[in-house]
Parts: C-alpha cells; structure tokens; sequence
C-alpha cells in the first residue's frame, strides 16, 4: 500500500513562514509588504509562480530582472524559514499508523527541493518518506503527473492513494489517474464540492482508515 501527500498546506502550514520571508524579499526591493490572506492565495503553484504573483501584488507588475533578483533573494531567506511552520494536528499519529502498518509513503510537493529538505529536518522527518520529489526536482512541476508518476515509479507497485489540498493537487491526481484524497483545512481557493476528489477529510485523525478505503 502507498500513500503520497503534498508538503504545504497537507503536512503541514507553512503559510506564516512563506508570508515572512515573501515580505522580507518585497522590502529590501523598497516595495510594499502583502497580506498574510494574499501570500495564502499566491501558493500552490511553485515558487516561481509565488514570487511573480508577489511582485505583481506589490509592485502592479513584473520586471525581469527585479522578478529574477526576487527569486534569488527568496531562495536564500526561504530554506532556513522554519519557525513559523507547524504541522497540521494528527498528522504525525496518521503517519506512524500507515508506517506500523507497512505503507511506503512518498512526498511530491511544489516547494523546491533544498527547503523540502530543510523543513522535513527541522521536522525530525528526514528518512520518514521513502520518496521526495521537490518543484526543480525534474523540468515540470504539478499539476504536471510527472512528479506524481516520478513518486509512484520510485515506490514501485501497489494500490495508492494521493493526499492534498488544493486544486493543483487534485488536477495532478486526476492527469495520473490515482485516487485523491482532499484535506479541506489547507489552501485551497475554491469550495470542497468543486475540487474534484474521491474523497475529503478535514481532520488527520481519519486519515489512516480513509486511506484503506480508497487505495487501489
């Protein structure tokens, strides 16, 4: 049995964390800081995407060589942003409890790899996926099924299930043909019944049996 969950917004929120360092990157380029409810909107698309959404909030629109400057200075002030970051309530007892009973878990997320990486060592989670695919992980990144595919490929065979909570997340489930699990509480734009899934969960603790029930 697999199980593959999306990073932001799923495992955990890192909103508060992405809003900081966007707004330290906004500042030192003399331009006005954004919303925490605007960062949240700007999410789920990469940081790449984040950084031209941020700049075109604050500045009315996007300049080249600023964006690129942006994206740099993001990189750098993002991998070490953790504090803010907190997991999403009963999501380590979820985890465990698919561990104890034998799943291989894997993460596909759009954040890119070197904060990926970082975060899930802040968490004490290095080693707890047996797959991570980050956003500059391969040339696309979701809604793309590549990553997707790229996670089930390296987890080999056996009835799965995706868990995210947006609609990125659930276009990469539906272009892959898997099985999506949505988690309401995350950051999604639109409402529940519009998202496509197989099913939704607004706490971790139903997880697991959920997961059981739709793993094919």
């Amino acid at each position: 049995m697999i199980a593959i969950f999306d990073l932001d917004g799923t495992l955990i929120d890192s909103a508060p964390d992405i809003h900081a360092s966007g707004n330290t990157v906004l500042a030192a380029e003399g331009l006005d800081s954004v919303t925490y409810e605007q960062t949240r909107s700007f999410i789920g698309n990469g940081a790449r995407v984040f950084i031209e959404r941020l700049e075109r909030a604050s500045a009315g629109g996007n300049e080249p060589q600023r964006t690129n400057r942006m994206r740099r200075h993001f990189a750098a002030v993002y991998e070490r942003a953790h504090a803010l970051t907190t997991v999403y309530p009963g999501v380590p007892e979820a985890l465990a409890a698919l561990r104890a009973e034998g799943w291989r878990l894997g993460l596909c997320t759009n954040k890119p790899i070197a904060p990926t990486r970082a975060v899930l060592a802040h968490l004490r989670w290095t080693g707890l996926f047996d797959t991570v695919i980050g956003g500059d992980s391969l040339p696309v990144m979701k809604p793309d099924p590549a990553p997707l595919r790229a996670v089930i490929a390296a987890l080999g065979p056996g009835p799965l299930v995706y868990v995210g909570d947006s609609e990125t997340d659930a276009a990469t489930a539906q272009a892959a043909e898997v099985p999506f699990a949505l988690f309401t509480q995350g950051y999604r734009k639109s409402p529940p019944d519009q998202i496509p899934h197989s099913a939704t969960f607004d706490h971790w603790d139903a997880l697991p049996a959920l997961a059981r029930n739709l793993a094919r």
